[in-house]
């Protein structure tokens, strides 16, 4: 492993290469997950999924069920009908063109007169013991009358094609569009080449170490529901459930989400089973546990991906971009999930710039209701799907221009005198430096050598290839003001509270929410730092909103740039009355104090006291300034950021094909990326590898496929192939920094990199490879078959541009 990270600055604090503080419990066996939980008395459920895409639900007949051993209630439509509660309620509300509100179809908690893909939710089985409510879900008889399924994009906008839903006839939920048009038109009618291109960006399955669960429990003495669950923000599925979904004021709803083993965005949504175990838990007066198996996830978590877009870029003679067009057609599978609408629009269009200075832009999304499970942000969300479009688009116009396809890149970035830098697409850049990044991954990745490493491999009889991206992202979605007029249904800020306590230790309660990031470890850094307490004396707490104030997460690489910042700002304040404290305590006055490396010390002279005194003296106030400060330390703020953060970079990949078997292997991988301050270069270099390696996945193995009758083909790890330690290489990971102007730590997010910038980069590398064999275009995945057919005649590939 080749790394090239910031080395440690100070012991314990910023850049520091600190060891994560919970990697012992988690090697060690000893986290506490959902279903670790037992809870007294508790009862188990399992779900009774429909077997069908599409079908009308005539009947369900529950007695033969309800009479079979052990079994304690079961609930269908009717039901939660008759109990008022509402259906699962989506967080985002797209305005499409001309106004048009973007059709929201109810997406009940079980399916209520029709199911709309396999695996929708029909009848929820509570016995007491899981095996019994699985063996009471066999016997649950549904009559079911089948419908015509709509799994696949195009079918489902041709003309005549039947309705998912009544609300959304012709199965659209939202036509909209960003840029300018006209502007746009203009540009291509002046061009000197128009290269067009159309890609398909693959389904994929969120597949976390850690399947959900939940558990319900409900105390009738006072009246207060709580929801143990696998969840990235707690505090927005206590929101969404309890006002939308059970109509429960939140002062009796308790949401906590203990240690979680991975989500990758999967699990920031609320989802029908954890309003079904509170719900229920409340109506038998006792704890409800739902853990899902791991071939039921594949049916019930939120997909990602699936975009089949068309773009057209608009170049000079000189291969400047004059203009880009943009067409996608977004599946948001059957029903709308939590920010679904958000991850093709304002996560994606609104990033068609790339790094590159294309002065005239114009996007349109069609999101479209299928006979899938639902859809909906993954990973990178929207960013790697528009820098996938982006990066190959301009390696077939570097081809069809005649151009070598770093020049072609370099003459069209944004350069780092044109900060802030204003997109066509309503973003504006803060910071960033594509050329040092290009040039730094160059180097390490020996990119000069590579026809050198060409030819040997060709003297092997394997066929070598290099592909580059050079990609950037949005993090950090803010401001709420601003995503609030985009159709954020929440704000997206975030809180800190800060409690020191009187011998100077420091509990920090967070927001956000780690699920592998190691937030015990980077924030108890920034605590290192500021305050100058040694980083064993702080503890990160989460996950629980009964004991933090109101957060919204972690997901799009939040929680430095917004939940560290906010941090920051708490931390500010216990310093502000901490120096008053001092300044009563050494008899000074208060603008003389000054804070540094854990103690407070008058100006210009030796006098001094321990971050650890004024701390006592805050709580021990017997020597203190009683008349204008109250006795404690402990310090709440807030952060909403004034714009996203944006992270870029360049990603270098090298593969070999064996062309007897189509076989692709990555041989080399290099990546160097612009995360802004780098807090712990361990943690930002193991973030990188995780994400590269599930773009690896992506472009060469994993990949979604429904049949025709909507059923799931990929079901399992059977069929759904995931990346291992075989299918990556060795990375090379350096990063090459310029700051965040707008956060007080300069961060920008590090969480989606390696998942964004490498699909293109394997992919580029995969057309190069196969230069020799016409190829224009392949499809994600690069399967061995896919490679083969090609290779020895036909397959998935485009051919060669005719001019």
């Amino acid at each position: 492993m080749n790394v090239t990270l910031p080395s440690a600055v100070s012991s314990g604090g910023i850049g520091a290469r600190v060891r994560r503080k919970e990697d012992l419990r988690f090697l060690s066996g000893r986290g506490q997950y959902t279903d670790d939980l037992v809870r007294p008395n508790q009862l188990h459920s399992w779900i009774l999924r429909s077997p069908h895409a599409h079908a009308r639900i005539n009947s369900i007949d529950t007695a033969a069920a309800m009479a079979m051993p052990g079994v304690v209630a079961i609930y269908t439509a009717r039901d939660i009908e008759a109990a008022g509660l509402g259906g699962v309620p989506c967080g985002w509300q797209v305005t499409g063109k001309g106004g048009k509100v973007m059709a929201e179809p109810a997406h009940p908690v079980l399916a209520s007169g029709k199911v709309r893909h396999v695996g929708d939710p029909v009848a929820f089985i509570v016995a007491e013991t899981r095996a019994q409510a699985r063996d009471a879900a066999e016997a649950v008889e549904v009559g079911y009358t089948s419908l015509p399924a709509l799994p696949d994009l195009r079918a489902a906008t041709a003309p005549g094609a039947p309705s998912l839903h009544d609300e959304a006839p012709d199965n659209i939920c939202f036509d909209w569009e960003i840029g300018d048009k006209a502007a746009t038109d203009a540009a291509f009618a002046r061009a000197h080449k128009v290269v067009r291109f159309e890609t398909t960006n693959n389904r994929l399955v969120p597949n976390a170490m850690e399947p959900r669960a939940a558990i319900g429990d409900y105390d009738p003495n006072s009246g207060e529901h709580t929801l143990f669950t696998t969840s990235q923000n707690p505090h927005v599925i206590r929101l969404l459930m309890g006002a939308f979904v059970l109509k429960v004021p939140e002062h009796k709803l308790r949401v906590v989400a203990p240690d979680v083993g991975g989500g990758f965005g999967s699990k920031i949504y609320h989802y029908a089973e954890e309003a079904l175990v509170t719900w229920a838990a409340a109506q038998l007066k006792r704890p409800v546990r739902w853990t899902c198996e791991r071939s039921e996830s594949f049916l019930s978590d939120a997909h990602g991906r699936d975009h089949v877009t068309t773009a057209e870029l608009a170049l000079d003679s000189d291969g400047r971009f004059l203009g880009l067009r943009v067409e996608t057609l977004a599946n948001m599978g059957a029903y709308l999930s939590t920010f679904a609408p958000a991850v093709p629009t304002y996560l994606s269009a609104t990033l068609l710039a790339g790094v590159y200075t294309t002065p005239a832009i114009h996007g349109q999304v069609k999101a479209v209701f299928t006979s899938t499970v639902p859809v909906d942000a993954y990973r990178g969300a929207g960013r790697p799907e528009t820098t996938y479009l982006l990066e190959r688009l301009v390696d077939v116009a570097a081809r069809e221009m005649g151009m070598d396809r770093l020049e072609i890149r370099r003459r069209n970035f944004i350069q780092p005198d044109q900060f802030p830098y204003q997109t066509p697409v309503a973003l504006q850049y803060d910071s960033g430096d594509y050329e040092a990044t290009l040039r730094q991954a160059l180097e390490a990745a020996d990119y000069a050598g590579f026809e050198a490493r060409r030819a040997e491999a060709k003297g092997r009889g394997m066929l070598r290839g290099i592909g580059v991206s050079t990609y950037l992202e949005a993090c950090g979605i803010a401001p709420s003001k601003l995503v609030g007029q985009l159709g954020a249904r929440a704000g997206l800020y975030e809180v800190a509270n800060i409690r020191v306590h009187p011998t100077g230790s420091v509990t920090v309660f967070t927001g956000t929410h780690s699920h592998g990031q190691g937030h015990e470890t980077s924030f108890a850094q920034l605590v290192a730092e500021q305050l100058g307490v040694p980083i064993d004396m702080v503890e990160i707490v989460h996950g629980d909103t009964g004991k933090i104030p109101f957060g919204m997460g972690t997901y799009g690489s939040r929680s430095l740039a917004v939940g560290g910042s906010a941090m920051v700002r708490a931390m500010d304040k216990i310093i502000a009355k901490g120096k008053k404290i001092a300044a009563h305590l050494m008899e000074a006055s208060v603008e003389d104090i000054e804070f540094a490396d854990g103690r407070f010390r008058v100006a210009g002279t030796d006098r001094s006291k321990a971050f650890a005194e004024i701390s006592m003296a805050a709580y021990v106030p017997h020597d203190y300034p009683i008349e204008e400060l109250e006795p404690g330390l402990e310090e709440t703020a807030f952060y909403d950021p004034k714009n996203f953060t944006y992270p870029g970079g360049c990603h270098i990949c090298e593969v070999e094909i064996d062309p007897e078997t189509g076989g692709v292997e990555v041989v080399k991988f290099t990546a160097c990326d612009d995360v802004g301050r780098v807090i712990n270069p361990m943690i930002v270099e193991g973030q990188i590898q995780g994400g590269v390696a599930q773009g690896i996945g992506q472009a060469l193995i994993e990949n979604t496929v429904y049949d025709g009758e909507g059923q799931l083909l990929t079901a399992s790890f059977n069929d759904y192939a995931m990346p291992r330690a075989a299918t990556v290489p060795d990375f090379t990971v350096l990063t090459s920094t310029t700051l965040c102007t707008h956060n007080p730590l300069g961060v920008k997010g590090c969480g989606e990199v390696g998942a964004i910038g490498s699909p293109p980069a394997v992919m580029n590398a995969v057309v190069d490879a196969l230069r020799d064999y016409g190829v224009r275009h392949v499809e994600m995945p690069a399967t061995p078959l896919k490679i083969w057919s090609i290779i020895h005649g036909g397959g998935d590939a485009l051919p060669q541009a005719a001019e």
